[in-house]
């Protein structure tokens, strides 16, 4: 499979949890723990898929989605939200700021790797 995963997330067990759900069936995660540097590790991977964070220290992650899709060549790749943003509204936001899919935590590992099957 070997399609790359951008996974951006500042919690270290949240982190490593997605990068080895990711990993068991080949997909190859690029774990990233400073949203700052994301747009940049973006253009290096080309990711099929972007697992974002919202709630991200230095950078909100609404606007890093937003900064994402307003570049040309990262635009088309799929975002998945993972947040525990969970209350009403929440979820039309996020995906009002380009987000195409939105998973709330603690994450349900069915609905995880279900949701990223549908992008990558």
């Amino acid at each position: 499979m070997d399609k790359a995963i951008l996974v951006v997330e500042d919690n270290e067990l949240n982190l490593r949890l997605f990068c080895d759900l990711l990993n068991a069936p080949g997909f190859q995660a690029h774990p990233v723990r400073d949203g700052r540097d994301a747009v940049d590790i973006a253009r290096k991977v080309s990711p099929a898929l972007i697992i974002m964070d919202i709630q991200l220290p230095h950078v909100s992650g609404l606007d890093l989605i937003r900064e994402l899709k307003m570049d040309h060549g990262l635009r088309s790749v799929p975002i998945m939200a993972v947040t525990a943003y969970a209350g009403k509204g929440d979820e039309e936001q996020i995906r009002a700021a380009g987000a195409e899919a939105y998973v709330s935590k603690p994450i349900s590992v069915i609905k995880f790797i279900e949701t990223v099957g549908k992008f990558a």
